[in-house]
C-alpha cells in the first residue's frame, strides 16, 4: 500500500519523462519544499555551474558544498580513483545484465558463483573509505570483463536471449589504466544524468545504486562467513541491470529502490544468523578501554572472521589484540572473547584514526571500511585486507598475518597497564534484549521509561555531528537509548551518561552492535510492536540516525520499505535526492532532517 501511495505521489509531483525537473548542471539541490523543516544541521548549497570537473562524487553525506566532490574527495579520494570507480560500477552494470540473462537461460547457482563473488567484492571496493588503490580497481575491471565474456558464452550455449544496449556490449578488456580513466569521464554522474534527461528519475537511480552498494557490502560480510543466498544475488543483479538503462521509468525506478530495501533486510537477517552461528550469540560484556602492558596489534573495520583468524595466529606469541571503531562489538561474542589476549578496545570512530593510529604502539589492520589516506607516521605499520586498499600500504593475502605479528613483536607496545581500568558494555543484540521486553513494557506502562530512542548510524567528521552527542546528553533521564554503528562513539564515552541506569535497574544505554547489526534494532522494534498489539510507528520510539555512506543508505531503504515513519536523518540529507523526490519522502514517511536539539527533543517526546 505504501509503495502504491509513493508511486502515485511521485507521479503527481514529477515532470513528464524527458523534461528536466531542475535546471542545474551539477545536480545541486536548492529550493526545497517550504514545508520541510530545515535545521542548523542541514547545509543547503546554492546552484553552481562547473565545467569539466576533475571528478564528480556525491555518494556520501560529507560531499563538498553538499553538491559533489569535484577536485578531490572529502574522503581523500583522487580524481583518478573516482573515475576508475565510475568505470568499475559501469562494468558491474554490464555484468549484471548478462547475469540476469544467464539466469533466465537456466544458469544454476553453482554456475553463477564467480559472478556473484566478483559483484560483491567489486561493488564493496567502491564504497566510501574502502579502496583508494587504482591498480586494484583496474584488476576488478579486468576480472569483470572476463566474467562478462564467460556469461555471454553461457547465455549463447544455453540458447538464451542476449541483453540489448551499449552497456551490455561494453568491452574494456584492451584498455590500459590511462584509457580506463579517460573512459570514466564518459560514464560520470553528470553524463549519466544528462543521458536520462529527468532529474527525478535519475535521483531514484542514485538512491537505488548507493543503497545497493551498501547491501552488497553487507552481503560480502555474509560471504566471508560462508553465507550466500542465490535469490538475494539474483535480486542484486536485477537492481543493477535496471539502473543500467537510461529510460526515465519513474514507476520502475521507484520499485527498484524499494527492492533494494527489501533485499537489504534479508541480507541483514542472514548476517545476523551467520555471526551468531559462527561466533555464538552476543551477550552483555564489559570491554576494557584502557591499555594493558605488552606488545599489541589493532584491528579496525567490521569483519569478525579476520579478527578470529588473527586471534588464532597470535595465540602464544606474546601479542595482545585490541579492537577499534566498529570492531568494538566483537567482544560480546563468546567465540571471540574466549581468547584472553583479546584485551580491549582502543580509540573511537574511523574519522579519528589519523590521530589514534599514530599513537598506537604497534601495527594496525583495517579489514573493511573505513580507511583514510595514512600519515607517514604509521603508514609502514598499516595493513589492508579483503576489498580495502591504499597505494603503498601492505595488503594481506590468504589470511596470513605472519608479517603483522612479526612487526608487532618488534614494536614497543604499551609500556604499562593503566590502573584503574575503564570499561564500556557491549553485547545487547536482540537475543539479549528480547528477554528484557517484558521489563521494558512494564517500565513504559508504569511511567519508568518515558520514551525509547534509537540513536545510531555512521559517524563522520563534521562539527554538526555533535548534535548526536547533545541529543543523547540532553534527553530526559527516564529515556532508554538503543544505539548501534560507529555513531554511538558520539556519546558512549560521555562522562554524563557513563554507567547510567533506569529506575528498573536496566542500563540506560544498550549498545546493539555494529551497523552490520541493524537487524537487531528491527527485530526489537517489531517484537515490541507485537507485544503491545500496535505498529512500529505507534511505539513510544523515536529514530534519529546519523548517516554518512552507502551502508546507511541501504538501512534507510530497508526502514522505508518496512513503512517506518518519522525518521530524523542528519546532519544533512543526501545531495542526490531532488526536491520532488524529497517531497514524496516527506509526504509519505515524514522523513526529516535533524534540527535544533531542544526543539527536536520536544517534538520527539510528543511522538512527532
Amino acid at each position: 500500500m505504501l509503495s502504491r501511495a509513493l508511486k502515485q505521489a511521485i507521479s503527481r509531483t514529477a515532470l513528464p519523462a524527458g523534461r528536466r525537473a531542475i535546471a542545474c548542471n551539477v545536480g545541486s539541490i536548492s529550493n526545497l519544499p517550504s514545508r520541510l523543516p530545515i535545521g542548523r544541521n542541514m547545509s543547503m548549497a546554492a546552484d553552481t555551474t562547473i565545467s569539466n570537473p576533475a571528478m564528480f562524487c556525491r555518494q556520501c553525506e560529507q560531499t563538498q558544498d553538499h553538491i559533489a566532490c569535484r577536485t578531490v574527495g572529502i574522503c581523500g579520494k583522487s580524481p583518478e580513483t573516482s573515475t576508475m570507480q565510475d568505470v568499475l560500477m559501469h562494468t558491474v552494470k554490464s555484468v549484471s545484465l548478462w547475469a540476469v540473462a544467464a539466469r533466465e537461460a537456466g544458469a544454476s547457482a553453482d554456475e553463477m558463483k564467480e559472478a556473484n563473488s566478483w559483484t560483491l567484492s567489486s561493488v564493496f571496493s567502491t564504497l566510501t573509505n574502502v579502496n583508494f588503490d587504482e591498480s586494484r580497481i583496474a584488476e576488478y575491471i579486468k576480472e569483470g570483463m572476463t566474467i562478462k565474456r564467460d556469461l555471454e558464452q553461457m547465455v549463447r550455449a544455453k540458447g538464451g536471449v542476449a541483453p540489448d544496449g551499449g552497456v551490455a556490449r561494453l568491452d574494456l578488456s584492451k584498455m590500459d589504466t590511462d584509457e580506463l580513466e579517460d573512459f570514466g569521464y564518459t560514464v560520470s554522474i553528470p553524463e549519466l544524468q544528462k543521458a536520462m534527461g529527468n532529474d527525478d528519475c535519475f535521483s531514484l537511480v542514485e538512491i537505488a545504486s548507493y543503497g545497493a552498494k551498501g547491501a552488497c557490502a553487507y552481503a560480502a560480510h555474509c560471504r566471508q562467513l560462508g553465507y550466500v543466498d542465490e535469490d538475494v544475488m539474483t535480486g542484486i543483479h536485477h537492481v543493477f541491470a535496471k539502473v543500467a538503462s537510461n529510460e526515465p521509468d519513474m514507476e520502475g525506478l521507484l520499485a527498484n529502490a524499494l527492492r533494494v530495501g527489501e533485499l537489504n533486510g534479508k541480507i541483514l537477517e542472514m548476517l545476523d544468523t551467520a555471526h551468531a552461528a559462527t561466533f555464538g550469540a552476543p551477550e552483555p560484556t564489559q570491554v576494557k578501554i584502557t591499555a594493558t602492558k605488552g606488545k599489541c596489534i589493532l584491528v579496525s573495520g567490521h569483519d569478525l572472521l579476520d579478527l578470529e583468524t588473527l586471534l588464532k595466529q597470535t595465540e602464544g606469541k606474546g601479542v595482545n589484540v585490541y579492537t577499534h571503531g566498529e570492531m568494538l562489538p566483537a567482544h560480546g561474542y563468546p567465540g571471540l572473547k574466549k581468547y584472553p589476549h583479546l584485551v580491549g578496545n582502543y580509540g573511537t570512530a574511523w574519522q579519528n584514526q589519523k590521530f589514534e593510529f599514530s599513537l598506537f604502539p604497534g601495527p594496525v589492520v583495517v579489514t573493511t571500511n573505513c580507511i583514510l589516506e595514512p600519515r607517514r607516521k604509521y603508514k609502514d605499520r598499516l595493513y589492508s585486507i579483503n576489498e580495502v586498499g591504499v597505494a603503498g600500504v601492505k595488503h594481506i593475502k590468504d589470511g596470513d598475518f605472519s608479517e603483522v605479528i612479526e612487526q608487532a613483536q618488534s614494536c614497543k607496545g604499551f609500556p604499562r597497564t593503566i590502573d584503574p581500568a575503564e570499561y564500556l558494555t557491549v553485547g545487547f543484540n536482540h537475543r539479549a534484549v528480547l528477554p528484557l521486553a517484558g521489563k521494558v513494557i512494564d517500565a513504559v506502562q508504569n511511567g519508568h521509561i518515558s520514551r525509547i530512542f534509537l540513536i545510531g548510524g555512521c559517524d563522520g567528521s563534521q562539527f554538526d555531528r555533535n548534535y548526536f552527542t547533545e541529543l543523547a546528553e540532553e534527553l530526559p533521564d527516564d529515556t532508554l537509548i538503543l544505539t548501534l554503528g560507529c555513531a554511538k562513539n558520539r556519546f558512549i564515552h560521555s562522562k554524563k551518561l557513563l554507567g547510567q541506569t533506569l529506575a528498573n535497574g536496566m542500563p540506560r544505554i544498550l549498545d546493539m552492535g555494529q551497523c552490520n547489526d541493524s537487524y537487531s534494532a528491527i527485530v526489537v522494534a517489531t517484537e515490541l510492536a507485537k507485544a503491545l498489539d500496535c505498529t512500529v510507528n505507534d511505539l513510544p520510539l523515536s529514530l534519529c540516525l546519523s548517516h554518512l555512506e552507502q551502508k546507511a543508505a541501504a538501512v534507510l531503504l530497508t526502514l522505508l520499505q518496512m513503512g517506518v515513519k518519522n525518521i530524523r536523518l542528519g546532519p544533512s540529507l543526501p545531495a542526490y535526492i531532488t526536491p520532488n523526490v524529497l517531497d514524496v519522502l516527506v509526504q509519505n514517511y515524514n522523513i526529516m532532517p535533524t534540527g535544533d536539539v531542544q526543539g527536536d527533543i520536544k517534538m520527539m517526546m510528543e511522538g512527532k
